[in-house]
């Protein structure tokens, strides 16, 4: 069976609309998803197809308008220092603990006195959990800085380390480290402001 290139084309725009449903993120869900949709309504309008098109052009008009206004909310960000025995600290890091592994793979929750940690509040959704461990008077290491799937956008990290910038000051911090070996993580590590010292070791200046 031979393919002319505007059924390949058709093919692969229908390939992007089946991978927006396997993402978790939202936002990668609605970009995704937009491409898709652009592209099979282009497909459907080249072979005339046009309620196939209709469709797809609604699809998009959607995608656009939630991602105008996911990029546009204003969102109310909070953060909930942890005890030491914070029980559900506990459950959120069991709950996600295969996907923390993948971004932390040496993480494991050991309370400490010189441990500062927050969990992150978004629109009163709890949806991250950030701990770091003091190595010296001016330096913190952050052995987890963990956003549950749906919320990686972003404006989380953005939100934490302006914060916790604050917080880390005050306690006469003025550098934080962390290791990485996952591309995801040092992509967002360095979106973020932190800088590739070694192989597989980050730092950012306060």
């Amino acid at each position: 069976m031979e393919f002319n290139t505007i059924e390949i084309f058709g093919y692969l725009a229908s390939a992007l609309i089946a991978l927006s449903m396997a993402v978790s993120s939202i936002i990668k869900f609605r970009w995704i998803n937009l491409i898709g949709a652009l592209g099979l309504t282009i497909y459907a309008i080249i072979i005339s197809a046009i309620p196939v098109a209709i469709v797809n052009a609604l699809i998009v008009v959607l995608d656009i308008y939630y991602l105008y206004k996911a990029y546009t909310k204003n969102e109310i960000f909070q953060t909930i220092e942890i005890g030491e025995n914070d029980n559900y600290l506990k459950q959120f890091i069991e709950f996600y603990k295969n996907d923390i592994k993948e971004f932390f793979p040496n993480f494991e929750y050991k309370p400490e006195n010189k441990t500062l940690g927050f969990l992150i509040l978004r629109n009163m959704n709890v949806t991250g959990v950030f701990i770091a461990k003091k190595l010296d008077d001016k330096t913190y290491n952050i052995d987890l800085d963990y956003v549950s799937p749906e919320y990686r956008d972003f404006k989380n990290g953005k939100y934490i380390y302006s914060q916790i910038r604050e917080k880390f000051l005050i306690q006469s911090c003025t550098k934080v480290k962390t290791q990485s070996t996952n591309k995801t993580h040092i992509k967002y590590l360095k979106k973020i402001g932190f800088k590739n010292m070694a192989e597989g070791e980050f730092e950012m200046d306060l």
